[in-house]
C-alpha cells in the first residue's frame, strides 16, 4: 500500500470535484429529455442534438486543452473551464428553443473541454506513473456523487419544478469549485512550443464534419449529397492532418504516438468501445419513461443501482486487473456489457421491474471496470515527453465516440420506428418491438471491440495501490 501526501490528496479532490460537476450535468441532462422535448415542442427523436452538441464541442476543443494547460498552466486554464461551464449552464436555463439550447450546450462544451482532461492531466504530473491507475480511481470515486445524485435531483426537479433547474442547479457548485481551484490547487506549467494551428483545424473540421453527417436527414434536415460532401470533407481533413503530422516536430498529435503499442490498441479499442457505451447514457432514460412508462422521477431513482455498481467495482478495480490481466478484463468486461445491456431490455419488457435494479447494478459494475482499464491501458506505457499529448488524444477520443454512440442511438430508434415516438409521450406497450430491435443492433455493436482487445499483450507489470487514509504516524 502506498500514501500519498497531504497536499497532493487535496489537489486530487479539487479534480474529482471537476469531474462531479460534469458527470452531475450529464446525468441530470439524460433524465430530463423527454420532459424537455415536450416543453420545446420536440420529438424526443431530434433531442440527442442536446447531448450530441456539448460532446462534440469538447472533442473539438480538447486538442488545445493540453497545450493550453502547459502553457498558461493548469490552475488557470482549470478555473477558466469552471466558469465557461457555469455560464453556460445560466445560458442553457434561459433557453427557450431547441436551437438556443444546442447554442448553451456548445459553451458549456467548451467549459467541458478543459475541465476533465486538464484534470486527469493534472494527475499524470503529480503522480509516479505506476499509481496513475489507484490515483485516478481515487479521483473519479468521489466524482461518482454526480451521477448518483442526478438522476434522482433531475426527476425531482423535472416532474415537480421544471427542467430549466437541472441547469440553474451548477450555479452554486461552479461558484464553489472556482474559488477551491483558486485558493488550493498549483499552477503547473511545462515549457511548450508554438500551437500547431493549421492541425488543429484539419482534425476539428474531421471530427464535426464526419459526426454532424451520423444525423443526416433525419437530425440536420439535409440532402443526400450534402450529406455525401460532409462525409467526404471529413475524410479529406482527416487524411490532410495525417500527410500535416507526418514527421512534423510541431504536429498537435505527434505519430510517434503510435510507436508505443498499448496506446495504439488502447485507442483503437477506447474509440469503438465508447462508441457502444455512450448510447447507454441516452437510451437507458429514454427507454424506461418512453417504453416503461415510468415517470422522470422513477426513472432516476432507476440509475442509482448503476452508479452504486460502478462505484463498487472501483473499489477493486485495480486489484482486479493485476489478478487477471488487461486482455482478459477488457475482452470479458466488453462481452458482459453486451449480454447485461441486453438483458436490461428484454427483463423491462417482461414487466419483471423487480429485477431492473440488479441488471442496472450489474451493468454499473462492468462499465466501471472497463472504463479504468481501457484509459489506464492506453497511457500506461508512454514516454513522459508523450504523455500530455497522448492524454489529450485519448479524451478528444472518448468524447467523439460518445457523440458518434449517442448519434448513432438516435439513429438506430429512427430507423426502427420513428413513427412510434414522434410526438408522443404514452405509448409503453406499443413501443417494445422498437426498443427490442434497437437494444440487439446496440449489443452487438458494444461486444465489437472485444476483437480489439484480444490483441492486448500479456501484462508484465503491476498497478501501484494508492491507501484510502494516511497512517497515524504521518
Amino acid at each position: 500500500m502506498t500514501d500519498l501526501p497531504a497536499t497532493v490528496r487535496w489537489q486530487l479532490w479539487i479534480v474529482a470535484f471537476g469531474f462531479f460537476m460534469q458527470t452531475l450535468d450529464t446525468t441530470i441532462v439524460n433524465t430530463a429529455l423527454p420532459s424537455m422535448a415536450h416543453s420545446l415542442g420536440q420529438s424526443p427523436l431530434h433531442m440527442h442534438m442536446v447531448i450530441v452538441s456539448y460532446v462534440l464541442t469538447v472533442a473539438v476543443m480538447l486538442p488545445a486543452s493540453g497545450w493550453l494547460a502547459d502553457r498558461v498552466g493548469v490552475r488557470n486554464i482549470f478555473f477558466c473551464a469552471i466558469v465557461l461551464f457555469t455560464i453556460g449552464s445560466l445560458l442553457c436555463a434561459r433557453a427557450t428553443t431547441l436551437d438556443a439550447l444546442v447554442m448553451a450546450r456548445v459553451v458549456q462544451g467548451i467549459g467541458g473541454a478543459m475541465m476533465v482532461p486538464v484534470g486527469r492531466l493534472t494527475v499524470m504530473k503529480i503522480v509516479p506513473r505506476e499509481q496513475y491507475m489507484a490515483a485516478m480511481t481515487f479521483v473519479t470515486l468521489p466524482g461518482q456523487v454526480g451521477p448518483l445524485l442526478g438522476p434522482v435531483v433531475g426527476g425531482l426537479l423535472v416532474q415537480y419544478a421544471s427542467w430549466h433547474w437541472i441547469f440553474l442547479i451548477n450555479l452554486p457548485v461552479g461558484i464553489i469549485g472556482a474559488i477551491a481551484t483558486l485558493w488550493l490547487m498549483p499552477n503547473y506549467t511545462m515549457q511548450t512550443r508554438r500551437f500547431d494551428l493549421s492541425g488543429f483545424f484539419l482534425l476539428a473540421f474531421s471530427m464535426a464534419a464526419l459526426t454532424l453527417a451520423l444525423d443526416g436527414k433525419g437530425g440536420l434536415g439535409i440532402s443526400t449529397l450534402s450529406l455525401s460532401l460532409l462525409i467526404a470533407a471529413g475524410a479529406v481533413s482527416m487524411l490532410l492532418y495525417l500527410w500535416h503530422a507526418r514527421g512534423n516536430a510541431r504536429a498537435l498529435f505527434s505519430l510517434d504516438l503510435f510507436s508505443t503499442r498499448s496506446f495504439s490498441i488502447g485507442l483503437l479499442g477506447s474509440l469503438l468501445g465508447r462508441i457502444g457505451s455512450g448510447m447507454l447514457p441516452f437510451m437507458t432514460p429514454v427507454f424506461l419513461q418512453l417504453g416503461m412508462g415510468l415517470s422522470p422521477f422513477h426513472a432516476g431513482l432507476m440509475m442509482i443501482p448503476m452508479v452504486l455498481g460502478n462505484m463498487g467495482m472501483k473499489r477493486i478495480v485495480v486489484q482486479v486487473v493485476n489478478r487477471f490481466g488487461y486482455r482478459r478484463v477488457l475482452v470479458t468486461s466488453t462481452l458482459g456489457l453486451a449480454v447485461v445491456s441486453l438483458l436490461l431490455a428484454l427483463v423491462g419488457m417482461l414487466g419483471w421491474f423487480w429485477l431492473l435494479p440488479v441488471v442496472l447494478f450489474f451493468q454499473g459494475m462492468v462499465n466501471a471496470i472497463r472504463f479504468s482499464s481501457m484509459n489506464t491501458l492506453t497511457l500506461k506505457d508512454l514516454p513522459d515527453n508523450l504523455a500530455s499529448s497522448g492524454n489529450s488524444l485519448l479524451s478528444m477520443i472518448m468524447q467523439l465516440s460518445m457523440s458518434i454512440g449517442v448519434s448513432v442511438a438516435g439513429l438506430l430508434l429512427g430507423f426502427f420506428g420513428q413513427q412510434h415516438l414522434a410526438g408522443s409521450t404514452g405509448m409503453a406497450a406499443n413501443a417494445h418491438p422498437l426498443f427490442l430491435y434497437t437494444y440487439i443492433a446496440m449489443a452487438v455493436i458494444i461486444a465489437l471491440p472485444a476483437l480489439v482487445f484480444v490483441r492486448v499483450p500479456n501484462d508484465t507489470t503491476k498497478n501501484a495501490v494508492i491507501a484510502r487514509h494516511r497512517r497515524s504516524h504521518e
